[in-house]
């Protein structure tokens, strides 16, 4: 097969696709233009977010036989056209669930213990022990909404921290234990100390956390989103910081990326001189991070690994 490299991936994927006598090209400098014109030469693409697939690309590839995105989300890809024209979209969220899961537990214990300002305080030679004290994990009720690979890790991560764990996810179901509560939403509203977020980006889970979805919990609560900043409306989110209903928030993704998740978007750019961003980034009750959460060393070879063994699975036996 012929395979368009539109993003950088770990060597392993091209090196490992090559040994089986396939030809992988670059294609990390050309624009959306250039592939629009070349994609119909090629069996395969390996993307991440920088080009979406919609039906404009999908209809000029022509030979595609499948689309293969390093990484969890699928919103840059048009998945039901791409598979109505007999094109495999294929993920690989086991490569970076364990690096999602650590990342979140890290921003929570980060915010919870004050470690950012503190950090700061004594950089500063100030030594201030009661302005400082922190809030326990320990007997804290944590609910998960979305229980695919992202939050089953989050939630083995967090079984040693002797919390509650509750889990709502609308398209699965037996997913339950006895560490994990399987929940229906409005468990997760009246029990909810820590919500965290680990659902795709898609037309239903658009600004899904708003006013409104924030005002239905009964306790205040924390607030973490390490899976798509369009998943929180961010105005909402900074009213409901300010009012005490959200007691702190740790954002790994911010509702103005980029599509590539490399810078802001541009035509949003006045958002980093906005109320909402100053507020956010001066705020000791707010962690931020630039999407980075499954962007750990090891989770590049990982994630690599699971995508050349499913394209493997899925095309090398079926070709013999």
């Amino acid at each position: 097969m012929k395979i368009l490299f539109i993003d950088t991936t770990h060597p392993y994927l091209q090196s490992s696709l090559e040994k089986e006598g396939h030809i992988c090209i670059d294609g990390t400098n050309l624009s959306r233009e250039e592939i629009l014109k070349s994609i119909h030469q090629y069996d395969g693409a390996a993307i991440r977010s920088r080009i979406t697939f919609n039906k404009e690309m999908i209809d000029a590839a022509t030979n595609l036989k499948f689309i293969a995105r390093a990484g969890a989300g699928m919103e840059s890809i048009d998945v039901k056209f791409a598979e109505s024209k007999g094109i495999a979209c294929i993920n690989s969220p086991e490569g970076n669930r364990d690096a999602v899961g650590e990342h979140a537990i890290g921003m929570l214990l980060m915010l919870f213990d004050k470690l950012n300002k503190a950090d700061r305080e004594v950089r500063e030679s100030k030594w201030i022990r009661e302005a400082n004290r922190g809030v326990e994990l320990q007997g804290k009720t944590v609910g998960i909404i979305g229980y695919g690979n992202m939050g089953s890790a989050f939630a083995r991560k967090l079984q040693g921290f002797e919390v509650s764990i509750l889990a709502y996810d609308k398209y699965k179901k037996g997913y339950g234990n006895k560490e994990i509560r399987e929940s229906a939403l409005e468990e997760i509203f009246a029990n909810t100390d820590i919500l965290s977020l680990h659902i795709p980006l898609t037309a239903e889970t658009e600004y899904m956390v708003n006013d409104g979805f924030i005002n239905r919990f009964k306790k205040n609560i924390y607030i973490v989103n390490t899976a798509r900043g369009k998943c929180l409306k961010t105005d909402d989110l900074v009213k409901n910081v300010k009012e005490g209903k959200v007691l702190g928030a740790c954002l790994d993704v911010i509702e103005y990326e980029d599509t590539s998740f490399e810078k802001f978007a541009i035509q949003n750019s006045q958002f980093e001189k906005s109320e909402t961003w100053q507020y956010l980034i001066n705020s000791d009750k707010v962690v931020l991070s630039p999407h980075i959460a499954g962007w750990t060393f090891e989770s590049s070879e990982k994630i690599a690994r699971v995508l050349f063994e499913k394209i493997k699975a899925r095309f090398f036996l079926t070709s013999l």
